[in-house]
């Protein structure tokens, strides 16, 4: 993965993983069980794109703050996911492999601008 530069880096970023996650989701759809767990992938894998938007326009720092965590709080929940989906279903294992990667590359980056934020703030 290349560096960030700026938020539109992120957002794009976040935008990508979104767009996987749907596609990734899509597939899926076969069975109950597959079918729950693909939609709840489909609302946390989505999330982190849409809420971060809404960071980038924060009122305020804690606000900012605030955005952010929500979107951490979604990816973690994704990342979770995702592990039960590889543990218990026959999937593309690279395709999980690069999402789970993805997921944890832009979980550290939210904890890194999470941080960043609060130490500002004081």
């Amino acid at each position: 993965m290349t560096k960030l530069n700026t938020s539109r880096d992120l957002d794009a970023r976040l935008i990508t993983f979104a767009s996987n996650i749907v596609q990734f989701s899509d597939n899926l759809m076969d069975s109950v069980s597959k079918k729950h767990l693909g939609s709840q992938l489909l609302r946390s894998g989505t999330s982190p794109a849409l809420n971060y938007a809404e960071a980038r326009d924060a009122e305020s720092a804690a606000d900012f703050i605030h955005k952010m965590k929500v979107c951490l709080k979604e990816l973690r929940e994704t990342f979770t996911c995702l592990k039960i989906i590889n543990n218990v279903f026959k999937v593309d294992k690279d395709k999980i492999s690069m999402l789970i990667s993805e997921n944890n590359e832009l979980i550290a980056i939210f904890v890194s601008i999470i941080n960043t934020a609060r130490k500002s703030r004081h």
